[in-house]
C-alpha cells in the first residue's frame, strides 16, 4: 500500500530534479563564460572569487541533485536507499559571498541566487515531509465520537 502523499512527493521530486539539472547546465555555461572573460581581464582576485563561488554553487547543486536522486531511489523501493541514510538529509547550505558575487555579470548572479533558493526549497520540503502528519479536523471529530461509544 502506498503512503498518503507519495504520488505528489514523487512528482515534486521529478520536477525539482529536472529544474536542478537545467540549472546545473546553466551554471556550467555561465561560469565557463565568466572564467574566459576573467582571463581576458587578467584580474587575479576576481578569478579567485569566481572560482570559489563556482565551487560553492556546484556543491550546492550537487547536494540538491544527490538528495533528489536518493528520494527517487526511495520511491522506487531501492533497498539501499533508506530514510536514515546520510544522503536522505540535505544538510547545511553553502552560502554565497554576495560581496564577491556583486562583481559578477547578472546571469551568473541570477544562477547563484537560484541555486540558493532551490537548496532552501529542498530543505523546507525535507522538513515538511519528515514532520508528523497533522490530524485532520474530521479525524479528530471521529476519534471523539468513537471515544464516546
Amino acid at each position: 500500500m502506498m503512503a498518503i502523499g507519495v504520488p505528489v512527493q514523487r512528482a515534486q521530486v521529478e520536477n525539482l530534479y529536472v529544474e536542478a539539472m537545467l540549472l546545473a547546465d546553466e551554471a556550467h555555461a555561465a561560469f565557463a563564460a565568466q572564467r574566459d572573460l576573467g582571463a581576458v581581464r587578467r584580474d587575479a582576485a576576481a578569478q579567485i572569487g569566481l572560482a570559489c563561488e563556482s565551487l560553492k554553487t556546484t556543491t550546492r547543486l550537487m547536494h540538491v541533485i544527490a538528495w533528489l536522486l536518493h528520494r527517487r531511489a526511495m520511491f522506487a523501493g531501492d533497498p539501499g536507499a533508506m530514510r536514515d541514510d546520510s544522503a536522505a538529509r540535505i544538510g547545511e547550505p553553502v552560502a554565497a559571498d554576495w560581496d564577491i558575487c556583486s562583481g559578477f555579470d547578472e546571469p551568473v548572479r541570477r544562477i547563484i541566487a537560484a541555486s540558493e533558493r532551490l537548496f532552501e526549497r529542498i530543505s523546507m520540503l525535507e522538513t515538511g515531509w519528515e514532520a508528523p502528519a497533522a490530524v485532520a479536523p474530521v479525524q479528530q471529530l471521529l476519534a471523539r465520537l468513537e471515544a464516546r461509544l
